[in-house]
């Protein structure tokens, strides 16, 4: 059990407040209303890709473009209300991408009163749903004609055997429950033990290097594979190792 009681260590070094500062879950955190904190949160996890610097800034940059109230932009604003938005890009996610984002939400918000509704099409209790609730909700989310094919890339699926690692840390954000401040727990029908641990470079390398990983490539089954794995140490919240896995990975550079 040395394994489980160094982790369990790393998860209390690490799933704290002073955590929130330096990561993208700072975007959702400068909000108190649960559907800014899901706009928010999920912009913030879709843009998580490059440096957490550069992230967290067009993160702000995007939000200062709804007014820092993307609930109410999103059920209130003109069409001339968006044209600051087709100046917008981050790395491969352009205009396009945010204004396809934009029109979901609005046509979702305004007929739904959270955001968890959209992920939970197909849901029960049972252990490993997660792969049909994503598949669900990339269907879901592209369901409109007009949805632009380029912008599906930014939302992964099972379908095409990603590890969804962007999605999977917005999920832990929503629906983990714990008092250390950085998760929000918003969400009541996703449990935490269902949810899939964020395999992004740096979890998946300390993962492979405390031989919670075996599979050779980086894909959905990999993320499984080491959920699986956490779910030995605690059947309850695996996925709270990823504060140890990912802070190993980046702040101790395991």
């Amino acid at each position: 059990m040395y394994l489980k009681d160094f982790l369990d260590q790393k998860v209390t070094q690490y799933n704290q407040p002073g955590f929130i500062e330096l990561d993208p879950v700072s975007i959702p955190h400068r909000f108190s209303i649960k559907q800014d904190i899901e706009i928010a949160g999920f912009f913030a996890a879709t843009l998580a890709w490059g440096q957490r610097k550069t992230i967290i800034n067009k993160c702000l940059q995007l939000m200062e473009m709804m007014d820092n109230s993307p609930y109410q932009f999103m059920l209130h604003h003109k069409e001339s209300d968006l044209k600051p938005f087709l100046n917008f890009k981050h790395r491969t996610f352009n205009d396009l991408d945010t204004l396809y984002f934009i029109r979901f939400f609005s046509a979702f918000y305004k007929e739904k009163e959270s955001l968890e509704s959209a992920f939970t099409i197909g849901w029960n209790e049972e252990e490993d749903i997660m792969s049909v609730l994503l598949k669900n909700f990339h269907q879901y989310f592209f369901q409109d004609p007009f949805a632009p094919s380029r912008t599906k890339k930014h939302v992964a699926t099972p379908d095409r055997n990603s590890a969804c690692k962007r999605l999977n840390m917005f999920l832990r954000w929503m629906v983990r429950k714990d008092e250390k401040g950085v998760d929000f727990g918003i969400w009541d029908t996703i449990r935490p033990y269902q949810l899939i641990c964020p395999c992004d470079l740096h979890v998946d390398r300390v993962g492979r290097k405390l031989g919670l990983i075996t599979r050779k490539q980086t894909d959905w089954w990999t993320a499984v594979e080491l959920t699986r794995r956490l779910r030995e140490f605690d059947p309850i919240d695996p996925v709270k190792y990823d504060f140890a896995l990912f802070g190993l990975g980046v702040e101790e550079k395991f």
